[in-house]
């Protein structure tokens, strides 16, 4: 199960239960596409989308940071935003690729990240 840590009018955020910090930002309404949403749901998503990017680049200092855009399970809009790192269970494949090795990875807390995240995106609106 998935625990939000942001929300607004427009879209909310999870964590994404996994070894390395990942979030999906989900649309409010149920848009299939991204070419589905009204101007200012996807401007709200694409601007969250990059901030969640760079937070995680300053906090995590990953090696890449991967974002995806599939809803092929879920057909309601998501966007996964994943810091990925050499040491990770699956790096340089995707996390739903074939897993390379036991991933051993010494993180900073998500709890920190999400409480600046959250600060960051409130003060972005």
């Amino acid at each position: 199960m998935s625990e939000k840590i942001y929300e607004n009018s427009y879209f909310y955020i999870e964590k994404e239960n996994a070894s390395i910090p990942w979030v999906k930002i989900f649309a409010q309404k149920p848009y299939k596409e991204l070419s589905d949403c009204d101007e200012l749901t996807r401007n709200a998503m694409l601007k969250a989308m990059l901030i969640v990017e760079k937070e995680m680049l300053l906090y995590y200092n990953p090696e890449k940071v991967n974002i995806a855009i599939f809803g092929n399970y879920v057909p309601h809009l998501h966007i996964h935003v994943m810091a990925r790192f050499k040491n990770d269970s699956h790096f340089p494949e995707s996390m739903w690729g074939i897993k390379q090795r036991d991933g051993v990875l010494e993180l900073l807390p998500f709890e920190k990240f999400s409480m600046l995240l959250c600060a960051k995106l409130m003060s972005a609106n």
